[in-house]
């Protein structure tokens, strides 16, 4: 039994380690960023920057990314801090237009750790903050409804959900920024994220993404708008 015991540590500290050494995945889009060309004189390339919502969103429904204008850049089950340590060289390195911030739910999940709404807000605007230092317009994303997390059932996320998309929106308005909700016309009526549009209550399906779609070149038109 010791020696099981012992195994299993040895391999739980080897797991660790090796999260550790790449906390972010900042591996995960380097050869893809290496092979893009810098934007060409009147196009506007949009960066998606995300977590498994995002990354799911060029399988689901690939026909909105036929443009190179549109390049998704999320990583499953990753939370703000972790965006915010690859946001140089998944966002601005990349030279775009328009990010959109798509973020929040995995640290209500608490993938990384306990963290409260005010702390989940301020890795969102220091993505925010690093967007305007480099003259790249920003579109901030509401988090998706979810009623329940399929991997942590005990949890109850969507008054949250509520309460920080309340405090994304008021943050938008204050500072000039588009905001872009998902949320409202894609909830039930328990806040969580309607059957039509998911296939699993957190993560769209195909006609949820065809749904984003629509509304996230509405928000774009806006974005020019306040060009």
């Amino acid at each position: 039994m010791k020696v099981f015991i012992k195994i299993i540590l040895t391999i739980f500290c080897a797991l660790q380690l090796l999260f550790a050494q790449d906390w972010a995945n900042l591996k995960r889009f380097q050869d893809e960023n290496l092979s893009l060309v810098a934007p060409q004189t009147g196009e506007s390339r949009v960066v998606l920057m995300g977590n498994s919502i995002t990354e799911g969103w060029p399988k689901f429904y690939p026909e909105f990314f036929e443009s190179s204008q549109y390049i998704a850049r999320g990583i499953s089950g990753q939370t703000t801090p972790q965006m915010l340590l690859r946001f140089r060289q998944d966002v601005i390195d990349l030279k775009p237009e328009v990010v959109v911030i798509l973020a929040g739910t995995n640290d209500i999940a608490g993938n990384t750790g306990p963290m409260t709404l005010d702390e989940i807000l301020g890795y969102i605007i220091s993505m925010c903050e690093l967007a305007v230092a480099n003259d790249i317009k920003i579109i901030l994303s509401s988090v998706l409804p979810a009623y329940e997390y399929p991997w942590k059932q005990e949890l109850h996320p969507a008054e949250q959900i509520v309460a920080l998309n309340k405090m994304l929106q008021e943050y938008a308005k204050a500072n000039g920024i588009t905001y872009l909700d998902y949320f409202t016309p894609m909830a039930d009526s328990k806040n969580g994220l309607k059957e039509k549009y998911t296939y699993d209550g957190v993560h769209p399906n195909r006609a949820g993404y065809i749904k984003m779609s629509e509304l996230l070149n509405r928000a774009l038109k806006e974005v020019g708008k306040r060009s």
